[in-house]
């Protein structure tokens, strides 16, 4: 089993850091939030005081960390995790973030004669919980080789995108396809209501059907359908609003970096900035359909 050093056990962070103490493994963790601390150590795992204690002695450094100046923070800083981290540990870093500083980082890393991974994850709060997440990892063949059986333990599905960076590119590109698909759905679900079509016999047809996505029949927006979804819990958080539109706003910063026409995936960022400005910034992203209906 491997000793892993744990930054960031906020709602994601802290059941993969549980998952890695079920399976096991001795796991340090660090978060600037006290109860976080706590509750690791309830888990079995040590709360360690600093970054550099997190790091100290740890064959595996994971991330998850809620934004790109963190990460930089994080990494790069002279008590950072770069300057912390033993010879020959592994980086991984599971925050969603650039690919700029995915790369910018992994290469800092790599100075160093570390080994460095971006593994951004999605499959949310409850995949987390569920060790479920699947893991979109750039970097080295080598690294990845070493990474798979940690990531095996906090997730189901473990893909090596290619090199530095790519893992934040799947990221980007499968969540702006993730927040065009669940307005497509909400859109959807609102036409069929005005039609006089029921939302139980739209979802038996559409699931079956071309219509046929994630966002309809593991996420469904409207009540009913799909028993799990937030949609049953008032749009309780499983992925928040806000992470969402973080995540579109990453995906429109990259297509105006590479040249790429995104019109659908720009237009699901100012949508969800409209939703979130109204105070739903902390409730599930599937809750848009009620700004669409016109619901305050």
């Amino acid at each position: 089993m491997a000793r892993i050093g744990f930054l960031g056990l906020g709602n994601m962070g802290m059941p993969m850091a549980q998952n890695l103490l079920k399976a096991g493994h001795a796991v340090a963790g660090f978060d600037v939030v006290a109860a976080s601390l706590g509750k690791l150590n309830a888990a079995g795992g040590t709360a360690a005081a600093s970054v550099a204690q997190a790091c100290a002695g740890a064959e595996v450094v994971i991330t998850m960390l809620p934004a790109i100046q963190q990460v930089r923070d994080v990494y790069l800083d002279p008590q950072g995790v770069i300057a912390s981290a033993a010879p020959g540990a592994l980086l991984i870093d599971s925050s969603t973030i650039d690919v700029d500083t995915a790369r910018a980082v992994s290469t800092a890393a790599e100075a160093r004669g570390l080994a460095m991974l971006d593994a951004p994850v999605s499959g949310g709060i409850a995949g987390a919980h569920a060790a479920s997440l699947t893991f979109m990892v750039g970097g080295s063949a080598a690294a990845f080789g070493r990474a798979k059986p940690i990531l095996e333990q906090m997730g189901k599905t473990i893909v090596h995108a290619g090199p530095a960076g790519n893992g934040q590119a799947a990221k980007i590109c499968n969540n702006m396809i993730l927040g065009v698909s669940m307005i497509a759905v909400s859109e959807a679900f609102l036409l069929a209501g005005k039609l006089g079509l029921d939302a139980q016999t739209l979802f038996d047809i559409s699931s079956k059907s071309s219509g046929q996505c994630w966002s309809m029949t593991s996420y469904c927006p409207v009540p009913g359908p799909v028993p799990a979804s937030p949609a049953n819990r008032d749009y309780q958080a499983g992925f928040t609003a806000a992470m969402m539109l973080k995540d579109l706003n990453l995906s429109q910063d990259a297509a105006a970096a590479a040249g790429a026409a995104t019109p659908m995936g720009a237009q699901a960022a100012a949508l969800y900035a409209d939703y979130c400005g109204r105070g739903e910034a902390g409730k599930d992203f599937s809750g848009i359909i009620r700004m669409l209906r016109g619901a305050p």
